[in-house]
Formats: structure tokens, sequence, C-alpha cells
């Protein structure tokens, strides 16, 4: 089972991610000065990749 600080390390991967896929400019560190729309697009993009992850991973 992971660690509350792996798990914090593996989702903060995935934000990065999902931020840059969707062109947000995400920092590490503070961020309030994103709009609702654009942290809604992140958290949106984040949802549909865990999604696609665990279909892929169930599928086999």
């Amino acid at each position: 089972m992971a660690s509350n600080k792996q798990t914090k390390s593996a989702l903060n991967s995935i934000k990065m991610q999902a931020a840059s896929e969707v062109g947000v400019p995400l920092n590490s560190g503070y961020n309030g000065d994103l709009t609702a729309r654009q942290a809604g697009s992140i958290g949106g993009q984040m949802v549909k990749n865990m999604i696609a992850s665990y279909t892929q991973n169930n599928a086999q």
C-alpha cells in the first residue's frame, strides 16, 4: 500500500501532466491566479486520464 507522501506525489504528477495537456500554466506551489475554468479543466482532464488508465489496466 502506498504511503500518503507517495500518493500525494503521484497525484501531483498526474495534475501537472493534465495541466500540460489542456494548456494551463501550472506552477509547483501557489496557483491562486488560475481561473475557475482553468482549474476545472485540469480536474476534468485528471479524471479522464484516471478513468482511461483504470479501464486499460482492468481490460488486461
